[in-house]
């Protein structure tokens, strides 16, 4: 199969090189040179430097031939710009996007992309654990994080996320709160009420 793959960070690099290893034939294409410097040494495939939404770019990667795109960048409006190139303009088959925003991430969905959105699994893996489900790590980036659900301790009730004592590379993911569901937590301000379930991420 060929396969196009933009952006050479630590995704599209693991990506391009699981790829190549099982013999699909591998293109990739970053605007920066150097990121082809993390691909090993017996790579096969072939790298493109460029402005990925330049269509001359595409055409030189070989976009016009290739069965499936995945659209891997740090930028999740570069990915969504190059997957409408891909399936607009040149009727690309099967395209992948790495979209972090979860909003951005259903309207493109519904459009036909197929949507990898590391946000939407570390949720979905969260839920499972607090559901008292066996809790599934995540691979993230270069390292994987693990969820653990615990019920809200007696005495951090009335008390805020920085009252916790926390693990090494531990931090709190969200809370379960009766009549709220989910709260992700982002550095707000939140007090902890009975009954709360404490969420956490740590990484290893």
């Amino acid at each position: 199969m060929n396969i196009l793959i933009i952006g050479c960070g630590m995704v599209g690099s693991a990506l391009a090189t699981t790829l190549d290893v099982k013999g699909h034939d591998v293109s990739v294409v970053d605007k920066n040179g150097e990121k082809f410097e993390t691909l090993p040494g017996n790579f096969a495939g072939f790298t493109t430097t460029g402005v990925p939404i330049d269509c001359d770019v595409l055409r030189r990667a070989g976009i016009q031939s290739c069965d499936a795109l995945f659209a891997v960048t740090e930028e999740d409006d570069m990915n969504i710009m190059v997957s409408q190139l891909a399936r607009q303009t040149f009727n690309v088959p099967k395209i992948f996007a790495r979209i972090m925003d979860i909003k951005k991430g259903k309207v493109y969905e519904e459009l036909g992309v197929n949507v990898i959105c590391p946000t939407k699994l570390m949720v979905s893996a969260a839920l499972e654990e607090s559901d008292g489900s066996a809790g599934t790590p995540v691979n993230f980036e270069n390292h994987t994080v693990h969820f653990t659900t615990i019920d809200l301790p007696e005495q951090l009730i009335a008390a805020m996320p920085p009252d916790i004592e926390y693990e090494r590379d531990e931090s709190l993911f969200g809370v379960m709160r009766q009549g709220a569901g989910l709260i992700l937590y982002n550095g707000q301000p939140i007090t902890f009420m009975e009954g709360d379930k404490l969420i956490f991420a740590k990484k290893s």
